[in-house]
């Protein structure tokens, strides 16, 4: 039995494949305890679960495009987020004596505690923003991130030049993602391609299921956490979503999720809901309209179920073009799609099977990676560096770095 402590970021998308780790992990008989708020985790995770507080600050609205968004992202949360927790993420290592933290890739503060203590790591990404270091074309950038990165360890009482980077765990990164739909990306030997982590989950909430109408196909929307932070656009997108969808409800009904007040008057074919239980709706679904966030795209592929992508901001136009790349999906402009070429897109993913048969197809490679389970299992190898690290005996991360 081993003892691992999860730290990662305080956002939806993040907290639910942690928990289908975690979860996996305690059926193979370990202990499992968390860093972070616990307004945000124990509706995610259980109120049964251990959780170290940090507490819980506000931040900036993250609805930057482009490359402001990596400085937004960078600037206004990693940074912040990374200062802020620091102290309570050294409090409960000390209180938890974990054998392996199992760290968010930009829940920076992990990182850096990890290698204060000498205890192995795990870097869980669950976004394709940094896989296969996507800035090494733009040094400017790079150096910019890099600068952050040695600022923060500093900050932590790290020699500013010291590998490694801590977006990345030497022993063991775990991409929840699949060879199949990164294509031939170019990732360590260490970077395990472990798919989608998903596992029973909390009640959701209540949906009525006599507006589903098996005579007819059901199309989702959702634009996610992100879109909802900008107001302005994300109302807008659901206005052409619904005017996409509403000459097409003698064939097709719609579930829209958007916020109170964003949807006015839908056509009685179009659910419009601030929430859906997404796992149980998920087998009813024909086609998935989305921002392009990993989370939902695995999601959806898990089921089998093609795309239609309006990417937004951060790994989503990257997540985008591989779906396209696979043949499971088309991509709109999130920004300029009108609601007739909306609905085209949407026709051609419900009408052409080569996008379902394409879904399928990542659907079984997710299933081949082995999802929460084949990361559980990774993580027990790497535990074993960390019931050495406790007791004084010397380690070996994978890459060959040598631990006190």
């Amino acid at each position: 039995m081993s003892r691992f402590l999860f730290f990662v970021l305080p956002l939806t998308g993040h907290i639910y494949p942690a928990g289908a780790v975690a979860q996996a992990l305690v059926a193979r008989g370990h202990e499992v305890a968390w860093v972070g708020s616990k307004a945000r985790l124990h509706p995610l995770i259980g109120d049964d679960a251990t959780v170290y507080p940090t507490g819980m600050r506000p931040y900036r609205g993250q609805a930057d495009t482009g490359l402001a968004s990596v400085r937004s992202l960078w600037s206004e949360f990693v940074v912040p987020y990374t200062r802020f927790t620091l102290p309570s993420v050294r409090k409960a290592v000390d209180a938890y004596s974990p054998d392996v933290l199992v760290v968010d890739q930009h829940a920076l503060a992990g990182a850096l505690v990890a290698e204060q203590h000498g205890l192995p790591w795990a870097t869980l990404a669950s976004s394709s923003i940094e896989l296969g270091e996507p800035f090494r074309s733009l040094p400017k950038v790079d150096a910019w991130i890099r600068g952050h990165l040695a600022t923060l360890r500093e900050h932590a009482g790290l020699p500013a030049d010291e590998v490694p980077d801590l977006r990345f765990s030497p022993y063991l990164v775990i991409a929840l993602t699949s060879r199949a739909l990164i294509g031939d990306l170019v990732l360590p030997d260490h970077f395990a391609l472990v798919g989608p982590a998903i596992s029973a989950r909390p009640p959701g909430p209540d949906f009525p299921w006599e507006f589903l109408d098996g005579r007819r196909r059901h199309v989702l929307v959702t634009v996610g956490t992100m879109a909802e932070n900008n107001a302005t656009d994300s109302t807008d997108f659901y206005a052409r979503a619904i005017g996409a969808l509403s000459d097409l409800g003698d064939r097709v009904q719609g579930i829209v999720i958007a916020p109170p007040g964003a949807v006015h008057d839908p056509p009685a074919h179009i659910l419009v809901t601030p929430r859906v239980p997404l796992l149980e709706l998920m087998p009813h679904l024909d086609a998935v309209v989305c921002h392009g966030g990993l989370n939902t795209v695995c999601e959806t592929l898990s089921y089998g179920v093609p795309l239609v992508i309006a990417p937004l901001t951060r790994d989503q136009p990257i997540n985008a073009a591989r779906v396209v790349a696979a043949g499971a999906g088309v991509r709109v402009n999130f920004a300029r799609v009108r609601p007739e070429q909306l609905r085209a897109a949407v026709i051609e993913v419900l009408d052409n099977p080569s996008y379902r048969a394409a879904a399928g197809r990542l659907r079984e490679s997710f299933v081949a990676a082995g999802g929460a389970g084949a990361a559980a299992d990774r993580l027990g190898e790497l535990a074993r560096l960390g019931q050495r690290a406790r007791l004084g005996q010397p380690t070996q991360s994978p890459v060959g770095q040598e631990r006190a």
